[in-house]
């Protein structure tokens, strides 16, 4: 699962302007992005992506609501270098394999015929896009990037794996509410939106920072 090519055949490109570029196509031409850019055994640029992904949308909801960020000791700055670390080295790369692992299971149990683990992970990946701009604090804007991070995974998981989009949205619901309910805080923000409460549990994060006063 965790196997990555140097020169594999197809696949995205690597450094920053193929990050953009990834980033662009899968938002804006999605079906056409997960047809050409997901390769066989290519993890390493999704693997990148998604933690880059994270990374802004972390930087980004620390800079614009300094509230949601979590404070150790008094050090406010130092705190908020300490999350991004370990959420791009350890939390980010963590939480895509086992969501990976978790969404491989449920496609071994509803599609026969599929792709590879590797293609999954990729498709989970790159999937996450939208939530770039989740960390802006206004929760129908992160409503809106949670649920078309959704929709981008169904289409991706779809293409890839040649099902159906019912049945593919079928077998991503767990994985994707765990990513963008969760992660990315979906739910709770279209908790905020609706006034209906539909978790109990705050995000790690915000419940840090309730947490430090």
């Amino acid at each position: 699962m965790t196997t990555w090519v140097e020169n594999p055949t197809g696949g995205r490109d690597r450094g920053p302007r193929g990050l953009a570029r990834a980033w662009v196509e899968v938002l804006v031409r999605p079906r056409r992005f997960f047809e050409n850019g997901v390769a066989p055994g290519d993890q390493a640029p999704g693997l990148v992506f998604a933690v880059a992904v994270t990374l802004v949308y972390l930087g980004s909801r620390f800079a614009l609501d300094p509230a949601s960020a979590p404070v150790f000791g008094g050090r406010r700055y130092v705190s908020a270098l300490l999350v991004l670390a370990a959420a791009g080295l350890i939390v980010a790369p963590a939480t895509l394999h086992l969501t990976a692992a978790l969404q491989t299971i449920l496609l071994m149990i509803a599609v026969r015929d599929r792709a590879g683990v590797s293609e999954t992970v990729q498709v989970l990946a790159y999937a996450t896009a939208p939530c770039a701009l989740a960390g802006i604090p206004v929760p129908g804007v992160r409503v809106a990037c949670a649920a078309y991070g959704f929709v981008l995974l169904v289409a991706g998981m779809s293409v890839v794996h040649d099902v159906s989009l019912p049945r593919a949205a079928l077998v991503v619901a767990v994985p994707g509410i765990v990513v963008f309910g969760y992660a990315f805080g979906g739910l709770f923000a279209l908790e905020a939106v609706t006034g209906l409460e539909l978790v109990t549990t705050e995000p790690p994060v915000s419940g840090a920072a309730n947490g430090s006063g």
